[in-house]
């Protein structure tokens, strides 16, 4: 054999094995081959730091294999991905395999096109040891933390209980944002807008200003004060309440407002760079609504699949074959008005970015969306990062915002605004428009539909209704994924590759429920977080958390020597653990009252992996334990009991309500043994689904309308959608509204 080629994936191994020569071999080292091992510290910290590493059994087959591939080949080429992590994989692999990390080539790709790896083969490296240094002085540090805290966390709290240096300040996120929302008190402000008509079109314009100041109106008696100026009589109001339950009026109103103030002006707007890894992450879970482990695994089979470039990168880099191929795309597809004149380059904000990296784009631009065969989860996430790519390098968009400033003649010190945008020439957003994480509000029922009319100054608009809504502030929004994966970049908090596995971490580790698409802290989370802000201030301040990832970056160039580093950071760590295991006491909540089985000790609460309890404080000698009642919980599970329990399941038994982590579910009274089982039905949309399915799709004529469920509301769309495009608001009438 002349050559062999070692991947970390068995499917990039059979892709890359399509664009080489009769020469080479490909093969894979299915990932990691060696770590430190599970059981015990296997760090020698008195001695450097020395790391002591193992061959899990899992790959001592794998090893051999490759073992003797590498003594028949003359070269040996080792082609893992480019990042510390995967230089750290190939120093291991090397040292695994007996083999001399100096004699062998090391290739890197970002996309794997035929090109692209014709490129690396030409252009082989050796090993670089810094980066190897920096991922074995991190996974050494995160090990120090896991080993040397959990164990103070079993003692002051409860068994098996985990603190990581990343996870625990993600965690401390999570319960600090929900702190935010049970401490929030909100405040009352109320809105006051007319609908205006002029020239055969109606809007609306909002009170801005009395006397030259910004006018807040915190009050009904703010309210009424302002209608006293516009001779209204106020005795006669009828209160009305929104869904929300908020107070608002509805008062006709026949006035001048005439146009003191005008302002007309273009501006524009320019594209989102190409996808990084976060910025991925976001908008998937934004668009698609995908988990962040979700869009990189998905991302991964795409990149291995050789149908993207590289997904692990903070860069927002494009090549020039990149943006020269988009924009002959362009020019084919979407005319020349939509080019660019010259090349467009973004360039990464973050300071410590990866610049060596590509952007996340197609290996090839013109597999569009509609000419690529891919699985339907893997073709959202394709056409997102397809159209994200070619948006970046089309024209600007310029907008046109209209300003008008009106004054009722009847009280010429207020000014009433009216704002309106209009897309004069749409460019990238002809293809893509990015989403915020903010929650949509909803519709304003009174904006016009497309545009305000052509008014000159002192020109005169009548009004019809006046309408004074109450609003109260909102508490900030439990994270979503998107959200504490943008946050954790903001605050520098590792790489953005790692943000995948530390969500799933926490969720796993209880620490983090999902509620609603929202992660939410769990009890034991608060418990766990305000113990280590306590005797582990440092480890837990954001600022140390992203210092260390500078550091981490300073040893991957040699300007920090990593033994150094991590000395550093052992001298203050040890006198943490020293002070919290002599004076901090264990965490005990009482019950107040006595074990009413051993009736000597107090009851107190506990925690299991996933719930809390309430336990004899003298457990595991006693015995006695007791579930804690949630009544509205406990309601809601009687009335599931009642509606559906005992009833035949499709499995020919009858249905019994279960439940897992924190939710029921309908499941076969012989579950486990028969495997039946459903989630709760939605209430409402079956009614809908009675009220309104089983009508002919009007498009294709051949399926069925079915009701569906959106993120805002329920729509109906064709039984075969998304083949079929067709997709309508429900119909409204007075009975179905009531009802819903």
């Amino acid at each position: 054999m002349k050559n062999l080629v070692i991947v970390e994936s068995p499917a990039k191994w059979k892709t890359i094995e399509k664009f080489l020569w009769k020469d080479f071999t490909v093969k894979a080292s299915f990932w990691h081959i060696r770590d430190l091992a599970k059981k015990d510290l296997w760090i020698d910290i008195e001695n450097n730091f020395k790391p002591t590493y193992i061959i899990s059994e899992d790959k001592k087959k794998v090893v051999n294999e490759l073992k003797k591939l590498t003594k028949e080949a003359e070269t040996v080429w080792i082609a893992t991905d480019e990042d510390r992590e995967w230089e750290a994989i190939w120093w291991h692999l090397c040292e695994a395999l007996w083999i001399d990390s100096a004699t062998v080539n090391r290739i890197v790709f970002h996309e794997i096109t035929k090109s692209a790896i014709d490129e690396a083969i030409k252009n082989p490296r050796r090993i670089d040891i810094d980066l190897v240094n920096a991922q074995q002085s991190r996974r050494l540090l995160d090990r120090i933390v896991w080993f040397k805290t959990s164990p103070v966390l079993w003692k002051k709290i409860r068994q098996w209980l985990s603190a990581w240096r990343v996870q625990s300040v993600a965690v401390k996120l999570i319960v600090e944002r929900e702190r935010e929302i049970k401490n929030f008190k909100p405040e009352e402000s109320w809105k006051l807008k007319v609908m205006l008509s002029a020239k055969w079109m109606e809007f609306t314009s909002e009170l801005a200003k009395i006397e030259d100041k910004s006018k807040k109106l915190k009050n009904q008696e703010d309210i009424i004060k302002v209608l006293a100026t516009l001779w209204i009589d106020t005795d006669n109001f009828q209160e009305k309440k929104d869904k929300k339950w908020n107070i608002y009026y509805e008062i006709p109103l026949i006035a001048n407002f005439k146009v003191v103030a005008s302002d007309k002006k273009d501006s524009t707007r320019l594209p989102w760079a190409p996808f990084t890894t976060s910025t991925l992450q976001q908008e998937a879970s934004r668009k698609l609504w995908y988990w962040v482990s979700q869009t990189m695994t998905i991302a991964q089979n795409l990149y291995q699949n050789w149908h993207i470039t590289y997904m692990r990168t903070d860069s927002v880099n494009l090549s020039d074959l990149a943006i020269q191929t988009s924009k002959k795309f362009i020019e084919e597809n979407y005319w020349k008005d939509y080019s660019l004149p010259a090349w467009r380059k973004f360039k990464t904000k973050q300071a410590n970015a990866q610049e060596a990296h590509e952007a996340i784009r197609p290996a090839y631009i013109d597999k569009t969306p509609e000419n690529v065969w891919l699985e339907w989860s893997d073709l959202r996430l394709y056409k997102l990062i397809w159209e994200r790519t070619v948006a970046s390098q089309m024209k600007e968009a310029l907008i046109e915002t209209t300003t008008y400033v009106f004054s009722p003649t009847i009280a010429e010190n207020q000014e009433w605004i009216t704002k309106w945008e209009v897309i004069k020439f749409p460019g990238f957003m002809k293809l893509y428009m990015e989403w915020s994480d903010e929650e949509i509000e909803d519709w304003d029922e009174w904006t016009p539909a497309s545009t305000l009319p052509e008014l000159k100054i002192w020109e005169i608009a009548n009004s019809k209704n006046l309408y004074a809504n109450q609003v109260f502030s909102k508490p900030p929004s439990r994270y979503t994924e998107a959200m504490l994966v943008k946050k954790l970049e903001s605050e520098w908090i590792w790489r953005p590759s790692t943000y995948a596995p530390t969500i799933t971490t926490i969720i796993d580790r209880w620490y983090v429920e999902k509620i609603e698409k929202k992660l939410a802290p769990t009890e034991i989370a608060f418990v766990v977080n305000d113990f280590l802000e306590e005797y582990f201030k440092k480890m837990m301040d954001y600022k140390f958390t992203a210092k260390i990832e500078e550091e981490l970056d300073e040893i991957s160039v040699w300007k920090q020597d990593w033994i150094k580093m991590l000395e550093t950071f052992y001298e203050d760590f040890k006198k943490d653990l020293l002070n919290s295991d002599e004076n901090a006491l264990k965490v005990v909540e009482k019950v107040w009252r006595n074990c009413p089985l051993c009736n000597e000790w107090e009851l107190v609460y506990k925690f299991s992996k996933a719930w809390k309890f309430i336990g004899c404080n003298r457990y595991p000698e006693c015995k006695f334990l007791e579930n804690i009642v949630d009544e509205s919980k406990q309601e809601y599970m009687n009335s599931l009991k009642e509606k559906y329990e005992w009833k035949p399941c499709e499995a020919w038994w009858t249905i019994v309500i279960k439940t897992w982590r924190f939710w029921p579910f309908l499941a076969s009274s012989l579950y486990p043994e028969v495997k039946w089982i459903w989630k709760i039905p939605n209430e409402k949309l079956e009614w809908l689904e009675e009220k309104f399915w089983w009508a002919t799709c009007d498009k294709c004529w051949t399926w069925i309308m079915h009701v569906k469920n959106s993120r805002r509301w329920p729509f109906l769309a064709c039984s075969n959608y998304p083949e079929c495009k067709n997709a309508k608001n429900l119909p409204k009438d007075k009975d179905s509204e009531e009802e819903q």
